[in-house]
């Protein structure tokens, strides 16, 4: 980015809302970021990425390094993202359901929506254990290897489906990462009949995951929710239990979203 080029070519105001989004956008791609990089990334003065970042840090929504030079953002982002999500409640309808089953599994529990064609984590209750999976608010991860991605597109109506899966690049993340598009087609099928999705070490090597979808008061997918496992942990024995709590949670926030019909559910035939 050329900073003289914005200083030329906008007004002065405009072209300090500019730098200000140029610099949220870099520090969302790394961690902890210094000055002196920034200021190579975005081609702008050092002094003037300073000032930017003084301020920010002033009104809450970036953090400083207390022994160093280095910024980072603060949850205020996420949380004034979150106002532009379609069910602004559905967090605080879940999180109890997450606790819940955090403590009866002793796992990391996502929920994860879908952004573009990728899903983005919108909250996550800890393992309990030292080892289990790394992850944070706000990542964002492919939509064909992971059980949130796979419940999601699954119960997704068929066209807007194949719209969003136009925009999958099916990357391998992994040796076990399905990369052919009808070999996943297959797989959300399957997904479908059974009920629930699985990550078998398809986006992080050594976690198993598994996962059913959220839906909303159209019997529409609005959201994911999963148990992620280490490899060494995950008890294949007691996976239809752990799929059984995710299921009754996930009916219960269905409910109050206002669905009706519960996808999950048999039809009434099935259960004579």
């Amino acid at each position: 980015m050329d900073d003289d080029s914005i200083d030329n070519r906008q007004p002065e105001s405009v072209a300090a809302v500019l730098k200000v989004f140029a610099i949220l956008q870099a520090l969302s791609e790394r961690d902890e970021t210094g000055i002196s990089e920034l200021s190579i990334r975005l081609a702008m003065p050092k002094a003037t990425i300073y000032r930017f970042l003084q301020t920010m840090r002033s009104l809450g929504y970036v953090r400083q390094e207390s022994d160093s030079e280095r910024y980072g953002l603060t949850m205020k982002l996420f949380e004034l993202g979150t106002k532009a999500l379609q069910y602004p409640d559905l967090v605080e309808l879940a999180k109890s359901h997450m606790q819940a089953l955090a403590d009866q599994t002793g796992e990391t529990v996502h929920l994860g929506m879908l952004i573009d064609s990728e899903i983005i984590y919108v909250h996550k209750v800890d393992s309990r254990h030292m080892l289990g999976m790394y992850s944070r608010i706000g990542r964002r991860a492919p939509l064909h290897c992971t059980a949130i991605g796979k419940v999601l597109m699954a119960w997704e109506e068929a066209a807007r489906r194949d719209r969003i899966l136009a925009g999958c690049d099916f990357k391998r993340d992994r040796a076990n990462t399905i990369t052919d598009h009808a070999a996943y087609v297959a797989e959300l099928e399957r997904t479908r009949a059974q009920g629930y999705g699985q990550d078998r070490e398809e986006f992080d090597d050594h976690i198993r995951c598994v996962g059913v979808p959220i839906f909303d008061r159209l019997n529409q997918p609005v959201a994911g929710l999963s148990v992620s496992y280490p490899t060494f942990r995950f008890n294949e024995a007691r996976e239809p239990e752990v799929v059984q709590m995710l299921t009754q949670a996930s009916r219960t926030i269905s409910q109050q979203l206002g669905c009706t019909q519960f996808p999950l559910d048999p039809p009434p035939a099935a259960r004579r």
